[in-house]
């Protein structure tokens, strides 16, 4: 990962924990999977509560016009969301900048 990769990933978490307060509040993660200020790309996975949640759609929704009309170098967001039921591997189980936990035990997090 260049320096800069990881400067614009950083800023972006930053951003997500100043901005987006309410994911953590309800029992949500967030973590910047990607952050390219090459070609603009931003990848940001949600997990923990907003698996399944009604509104997390409308989350990402903010989450992606944001980061686009706050960063001039992000051009193009996607924001993954966990269907109901989608924990373990195929999550993200780290919470915010962690590693992801693959397993099939309860990681304590959740």
């Amino acid at each position: 990962m260049s320096d800069s990769e990881d400067s614009l990933r950083h800023r972006i978490e930053t951003w997500m924990v100043g901005q987006m307060p309410i994911i953590q509040m309800h029992g949500g993660e967030s973590v910047v999977r990607k952050a390219d200020p090459d070609t603009g790309e931003v990848v940001v996975e949600l997990g923990g509560a907003c698996a399944g949640c009604g509104i997390s759609n409308i989350t990402a929704d903010n989450i992606k016009a944001d980061l686009i009309m706050d960063f001039e170098e992000v051009e193009d967001v996607r924001v993954k969301v966990p269907s109901a039921g989608d924990h373990g591997s195929s999550t993200v189980e780290g919470g915010r900048g962690g590693e992801l936990q693959y397993g099939t035990e309860d990681p304590g997090h959740f």
